[in-house]
């Protein structure tokens, strides 16, 4: 598994260098102040730190996440407003650097790089502590998604829809499970989370029609 590095202080570079290369199984491949310094790496999953320089960049996450790209936000800004802010722009996940340590960092890069989901202290706190947590708060990227997918599309046909990877499509199928999961109600199969989405007005019955797409031959995803 390979990582891009974007972090503006050498002294977090260096403690983050430490922890890949052998015997770990992640290899730290690019590493620069700013997004533009390793965006001609190819990488499995970039952490992304969210103050760069004195600037924000939470709004370069979506754009990041819609190319294809896994992103972890590797911040010390935990406010739970703010990583609900950067999940549902598209962040696969959240890692708190006060509280982070090798081996989380390390399960965390290997779950988000199998395309796996994934919860970390600061996620489970900003969903818990969102309004309604029985119901959880989807991003509009997550419930188009979702709807689609309902519509017997496959991932691969739910993409095209969407203008967005095949991977990003299991990135917001995924990050729906796991809010729900996290808010007590599991929802490890398609027909359950159906019920969910239904259950919450995310998806109204009628709207669940089979679509036929021309966008890809491939059979709907179980």
């Amino acid at each position: 598994m390979t990582v891009a590095l974007v972090e503006d202080h050498q002294v977090v570079v260096d403690g983050v260098r430490s922890w890949f290369g052998p015997p770990s199984p992640v290899e730290l491949v690019a590493q620069g102040p700013t997004i533009e310094s390793v965006s001609g790496t190819a990488a499995d999953v970039l952490l992304l730190d969210l103050n760069l320089n004195g600037t924000m960049v939470v709004d370069r996450i979506a754009g990041l996440c819609a190319g294809g790209q896994r992103v972890i936000v590797f911040s010390e800004h935990e406010e739970p407003e703010m990583v609900r802010t950067v999940l549902d722009a598209g962040a696969s996940a959240f890692i708190g650097k006060g509280r982070a340590t090798r081996e989380s960092c390390l399960e965390t890069i290997l779950e988000v790089a199998a395309d796996r989901p994934s919860m970390t202290p600061p996620m489970a706190q900003a969903i818990a502590t969102d309004e309604g947590p029985h119901r959880p708060q989807l991003s509009d990227k997550e419930r188009a998604a979702l709807l689609y997918w309902f519509q017997s599309m496959s991932k691969a046909s739910v993409a095209a829809r969407m203008g967005i990877k095949e991977r990003t499509v299991r990135q917001y199928i995924d990050r729906a499970r796991v809010k729900y999961a996290a808010a007590g109600r599991p929802a490890p199969t398609k027909e359950k989370l159906l019920i969910c989405a239904i259950q919450d007005g995310l998806v109204q019955p009628d709207e669940v029609t089979v679509y036929t797409s021309l966008a890809a031959k491939t059979p709907p995803d179980p």
